[in-house]
């Protein structure tokens, strides 16, 4: 993954000469050699927001700019910044700086600026990351799915979990599984393995998980802290240094044993596509 850094900083450039442009997630992707699934989630990893969440507090800080420093009319600068409804930027203006457009041009006004980010990796030491590249033979999961947008995955899937566990439909949960739809909606299965010779329980289907090499990440401890713990390692720290291999198909998998007596002791997996270059 030689100049992954620098192709995820590119990415991050280009966001910011065309913030006045309209944006889309393939073009934002490609400019790191990603696709737009992975994309987002190592953005998300990284960065601690989505990338629309960066995109749009990045045009509030130059559209606040430019309120308070020019006679421009309000809804230029809100259409320069996608906004083509005065209301709608009035309101996404005040989620983000407490105060309307028209109070920004006062003297005095108190707004609030988010700098361009600038990624840097650095070396620590005393972190521990366990895991085994392995070949897996095709296999079929079923399960239940819902489609989710990158945007709001991260509050809406553990709702997801939660509901399913009011009503197991059958399954004990063994997986939950993205896979990629368009690059900015994925379907999000929660699953176990299909057994042909059990009946399909009411309301599931079925899906075939490609083979192929997989890296396989062990993840110990609370749930979910220990799996978003591991993510981010694995996009901050294990992929910017590998070598011999890249990221493969726009899905990954996590697999959870059954719980631990004690919270400490749980063990699950999050595994990732790849193939050798």
């Amino acid at each position: 993954m030689q100049g992954w850094i620098e192709e995820l900083q590119g990415s991050i450039d280009f966001i910011e000469q065309n913030l006045s442009e309209t944006l889309e997630i393939e073009a934002i992707a490609a400019k790191a050699a990603l696709s737009p699934f992975y994309y987002q989630r190592i953005f998300g990893a990284l960065c601690g927001m989505t990338v629309g969440e960066y995109v749009r507090a990045r045009r509030m800080t130059l559209a606040a700019q430019e309120l308070s420093g020019s006679d421009v009319r309000v809804i230029d600068i809100a259409v320069k910044y996608g906004y083509y409804s005065p209301d709608s930027f009035a309101r996404a203006f005040q989620r983000f700086h407490g105060i309307t457009p028209s109070q920004a041009r006062e003297h005095g006004s108190n707004l609030r600026s988010f700098a361009p980010l600038h990624i840097k990796v650095t070396l620590e030491g005393g972190n521990m990351l366990d895991y085994r590249i392995v070949e897996k033979a095709p296999f079929t999961i079923v399960g239940i799915k819902r489609r989710f947008n990158s945007e709001t995955s991260y509050q809406e899937i553990p709702k997801y979990w939660s509901a399913w566990m009011s009503d197991m439909k059958g399954l004990k949960g063994m997986f939950g599984v993205c896979l990629d739809m368009d690059g900015r909606d994925f379907d999000y299965w929660i699953a176990d393995l299909y057994e042909p010779w059990k009946d399909i329980p009411a309301g599931c289907g079925t899906h075939q998980i490609p083979g192929g090499l997989w890296a396989e990440f062990t993840c110990r401890g609370p749930l979910p802290d220990s799996l978003q713990r591991v993510n981010t390692q694995i996009w901050s720290e294990w992929l910017p240094a590998l070598t011999g291999y890249q990221l493969a198909g726009n899905y990954s998998i996590e697999i959870y044993m059954p719980p631990a007596v004690k919270p400490e002791d749980n063990v699950s997996y999050i595994c990732i596509p790849l193939k050798r270059v």
